[in-house]
């Protein structure tokens, strides 16, 4: 911010905001989740400082190939962490620059890999169940009852959990999509005490002045005094608050109790899995995996699993179906008829 006089009277020159910043900005203008902000931001300033903080302006194909070169050789990152950082900075050219980029072709492009997903056996999700504790072992739970994803899971509101009619509603998740999923019997328990602890947690946060809550698409602003209300509340709480990175409308960053952190949870599994001796590489997703995989060798439809998984096309969901034949395909192998 600068200053100048102009008729004796002094004025206020505010400075166009930072690169970064109005890269901020047009992701949230876009309603992008504020992961693929993080995610975004990131990469562009890792490919500024890359090339010595040279403006993305005086930069085009070649200095973006030479990033992802680096990225794919140096770094050997995967085909999908590579294209991410490609569409990020394609992302500032086209959106906030507003450059025309013929060159886009010549940007190299990574060739995804198509893997099978790692999915446990009945017996290893009751292993692996019991050796995660504690709120942490209540989400793992839920993730391999319900199918959901893991920020899914945390991001979990008190007026989404439909009790009588056994079922969860899923607010905004992947391609920000609503859809209903089961709600196991064995959690209805569990899932009552928690709320039980986020309530009283709540009530400590109100009697305090604080107890606010993130709410999505400036809902905030509509009904002013809902991001108190309990409804509201995430059902798995963090133990402290902290200042929400996105500012209101105003300008100004509230202190609000967010949900769980997502590498608290990846981090209880995966110790579990160590206790357990599981030897498969075993994170939070696996278990939406496993969901997938025992709903369908139980017999049930395609399209119900799909529609619990929240899979836009069934042929994303047809990936379990590998699991429907025995080892191999169903084929007896020659070795076993000797």
């Amino acid at each position: 911010m600068q200053y100048a006089r102009d008729d004796g009277q002094l004025q206020v020159q505010r400075q166009p905001p930072r690169l970064l910043d109005q890269l901020r900005a047009s992701i949230r203008t876009k309603h992008y989740s504020i992961r693929t902000e993080q995610a975004y931001v990131d990469w562009v300033r890792r490919f500024i400082l890359f090339h010595g903080k040279r403006h993305p302006a005086e930069m085009g194909a070649r200095e973006i190939t030479a990033f992802l070169t680096y990225l794919a050789v140096e770094r050997q990152v995967s085909a999908s962490t590579q294209n991410q950082a490609k569409s990020a900075i394609l992302y500032l050219y086209k959106e906030v620059l507003a450059l025309e980029v013929p060159w886009l072709d010549e940007v190299v492009h990574a060739k995804p890999s198509r893997r099978l997903p790692v999915v446990l056996t009945p017996a290893e999700v009751r292993a692996l169940l019991l050796h995660v504790k504690g709120s942490a072992g209540l989400v793992a739970q839920l993730l391999y009852g319900t199918g959901m994803r893991l920020m899914e899971a945390l991001r979990l509101r008190v007026k989404d959990v439909e009790f009588a009619r056994r079922e969860i509603v899923v607010r905004q998740g992947k391609g920000s999509k609503d859809r209903v999923t089961v709600l196991p019997e064995n959690l209805m328990a569990p899932l009552q005490t928690q709320l039980a602890k986020a309530k009283a947690l709540h009530d400590k946060d109100l009697a305090q002045g604080f107890g606010r809550v993130y709410l999505p698409d400036a809902l905030a602003v509509k009904y002013p005094q809902a991001d108190r209300s309990w409804a509201w509340q995430y059902v798995f709480p963090a133990a402290g608050r902290a200042l929400d990175p996105r500012p209101d409308a105003s300008g100004r960053q509230w202190e609000r109790r967010h949900h769980l952190y997502p590498e608290s949870v990846q981090r209880a599994v995966r110790e579990a899995a160590k206790l357990a001796e599981i030897a498969k590489p075993v994170s939070p997703h696996v278990l939406r995996h496993s969901f997938a995989t025992h709903l369908l060798q139980a017999g049930y439809d395609i399209r119900t699993v799909q529609e619990l998984l929240g899979h836009a096309d069934v042929k994303t969901t047809m990936i379990y179906t590998h699991v429907l034949n025995k080892g191999g395909r169903g084929v007896l192998s020659p070795l076993d008829a000797l």
